[in-house]
């Protein structure tokens, strides 16, 4: 898809292609504590801890995705990035941590 923004082009991937990025980022994101894990004592993820984290990247980089097609210019897009990353952030410490005390807290 190509638009037209401020009179330059912005040539937007292929949604499969975006979709298929978010997977395989989130996939190696997630390979990191698995390594560690075989290695130290330290790191202690069970399968929850990694469908939590999977699911939470996920959803993060598809609504980054889909967010980033609807606006137009990139300050838009600068703006999405932090809001997607801010709440993202929110929630892994919410899930860790506990921070906002609420019922899904980690214990």
């Amino acid at each position: 898809m190509t638009t037209m923004n401020n009179n330059h082009e912005f040539h937007a991937p292929a949604l499969s292609k975006s979709i298929g990025a978010v997977v395989l980022v989130t996939a190696l994101i997630l390979m990191v504590p698995l390594v560690a894990m075989q290695f130290t004592s330290e790191v202690d993820w069970d399968a929850l801890d990694f469908m939590a984290a999977g699911t939470l990247l996920l959803v993060a980089g598809l609504v980054y995705v889909f967010a980033s097609r609807m606006v137009r210019t990139p300050q838009q897009r600068m703006l999405v990035r932090v809001l997607v990353l801010g709440a993202l952030f929110l929630m892994w410490a919410e899930l860790a941590v506990g921070i906002f005390g609420s019922p899904i807290a980690g214990s």
